[in-house]
């Protein structure tokens, strides 16, 4: 069974690289950008998706050597639900580097507009 999603990774200046590409050479990744790949990743069996996030998160830390401050996002599109969906499989969300460059009005709705 096949898997086709998008990752997305960041993993600073002395990330594990090698291993990564290596990861995603092996996997037949296509580049998608900086940082940025698309993946028709083979399963061994029909999972749901929290066990296929779980094996995939298995299959990469078991590949590259992640460190704290190292991320890894994925993003599938879910044909069940009709909608894509996108969760970090290794770190977290941090501040945007673009936040505070836009022209918001700093007066908020109540109804949070």
């Amino acid at each position: 069974m096949t898997r086709n999603f998008w990752l997305s990774y960041d993993l600073g200046i002395q990330g594990d690289y090698n291993r990564m590409y290596a990861w995603l050479d092996n996997h037949s990744a296509v580049e998608c950008g900086d940082s940025a790949a698309f993946l028709q990743y083979d399963i061994p069996y029909e999972m749901n998706d929290e066990t296929f996030m779980s094996f995939l998160k298995k299959d990469l830390e078991e590949s590259v050597s992640f460190k704290p401050g190292d991320r890894v996002y994925i993003v599938r599109y879910i044909v069940e639900k009709k909608h894509p969906y996108g969760k970090f499989l290794i770190g977290n969300r941090k501040s945007a580097p673009w936040e505070g460059y836009g022209d918001k009005s700093a007066d908020n709705n109540d109804d949070g507009r």
